[in-house]
């Protein structure tokens, strides 16, 4: 495919992602319908899309509109590119330019310029306060690629021999001791022999951090409560936890066996959940409006609204509530999310310890996005003794 032809393909996948589809499926969709496209094309498209989608205000305001034409001339105009050479209605290029289009407009500034969702804005600013500008430039940006070394299998030096091996490049990340930053060949790690035979798993440098936080020991009895693909949960398995995986949606596990079969760590994950039952461990990642991992999933920050805050705070609430009777006496409850706002984070903690004065939190933190993995928040809950 020629260089315009991916710009006209995305396009056409941005009209559809901004009339409300989901941005994967569109992009699945648009590959099936279009199998002449080797794997560079599919690439390259898929880059546009999402550099669009981070950037997706200002380059509306550079390119003329909110649809998908607008917010690629926007996006190309701003990064520089001959978009004569790009729009020149040849072959499966696009249309050429109108003279409307021609027009350069003034250069967006604010919250504008940072891309900064106008509804969210105020609770961001509030929430990281001199940090406001500098995290929200970088979730303009691509979000790093990083790998969790799986520690009951090998160390950091090795893995990143065997991944060499196959191409790819990667370099540890002080984040967390196990965590790797692929800078080089990252469309080769699912296909690596270091993959393939366990020895890392994709996972953001934060999340890993977070996870090293969760105090557990070999034997702790852990629950994963909000499992999800069940990133945490191979990640405290690897340190010789005991696992109970759980989701409220059991389909988001659906990789986790195949996983944990791959990492060697099926002897020490179940997935019979009983909610009697008491642990040294509950851990709580809970459903969250995911601002932290904006750069990974950038359509998100523009479908969020202050009401599906308000909705993840009472769904929190919620299971705080349920999972705080499953914390056994003397253990901890790990309260997690990926989210950069107060009100899911240090303010749910302190609405959590109000409600309940017979606990007590031993530990918090925020990572940041500045700090180079996502955005997350952790604290470390426990009943007061007698």
């Amino acid at each position: 495919m020629t260089p315009g032809a991916r710009v006209a393909a995305a396009i056409e996948i941005l009209d559809a992602i901004l009339s409300g589809a989901p941005t994967e499926q569109q992009l699945t969709r648009w590959a099936r319908g279009h199998r002449f496209a080797g794997s560079g094309d599919r690439a390259a498209i898929r880059d546009h899309v999402f550099d669009a989608l981070r950037r997706r205000r200002s380059a509306a305001a550079l390119g003329g509109g909110e649809s998908g034409r607008g917010v690629m001339i926007g996006l190309l105009r701003a990064d520089g590119a001959d978009l004569d050479a790009l729009f020149t209605g040849q072959g499966y290029s696009p249309p050429v330019l109108s003279d409307a289009e021609r027009a350069v407009p003034p250069q967006p500034t604010g919250a504008v310029a940072l891309d900064c969702p106008e509804a969210l804005e105020a609770m961001l600013r509030e929430s990281l306060g001199p940090e406001f500008e500098a995290v929200m430039e970088l979730m303009r940006t691509r979000a790093p690629v990083f790998l969790r070394v799986n520690a009951r299998l090998t160390g950091s030096d090795r893995a990143i021999q065997a991944l060499a091996a196959d191409g790819v490049v990667a370099r540890p990340h002080l984040l967390s001791k196990n965590a790797l930053e692929v800078v080089g060949n990252t469309r080769k790690i699912r296909s690596s022999q270091a993959f393939l035979n366990g020895l890392v798993e994709v996972q953001d440098a934060a999340s890993q951090a977070v996870s090293d936080l969760v105090p557990v020991a070999v034997g702790s009895r852990v629950l994963d409560y909000c499992a999800g693909g069940g990133g945490k949960t191979l990640a405290l398995a690897a340190r010789g936890a005991e696992v109970t995986a759980h989701d409220a949606n059991p389909e988001r596990m659906r990789d986790l066996a195949a996983r944990a079969i791959r990492a060697q760590l099926q002897d020490r994950i179940v997935t019979d959940f009983n909610p009697s039952d008491k642990f040294d461990v509950v851990v709580a990642d809970v459903p969250c409006s995911g601002t932290g991992a904006w750069r990974r999933n950038p359509d998100a920050k523009w479908r969020l609204t202050q009401a599906d805050v308000a909705q993840y705070v009472t769904t929190q609430q919620q299971i705080l509530h349920q999972v705080a009777p499953m914390v056994a006496d003397g253990g901890t409850l790990a309260y997690i999310t990926c989210s950069l706002l107060d009100a899911e984070n240090r303010c749910q903690i302190n609405d959590f310890l109000d409600a309940h004065p017979d606990w007590q939190c031993d530990f918090s933190r925020a990572f940041s996005p500045l700090e180079g993995g996502d955005g997350f928040f952790i604290a470390l809950l426990r009943r007061k003794s007698a």
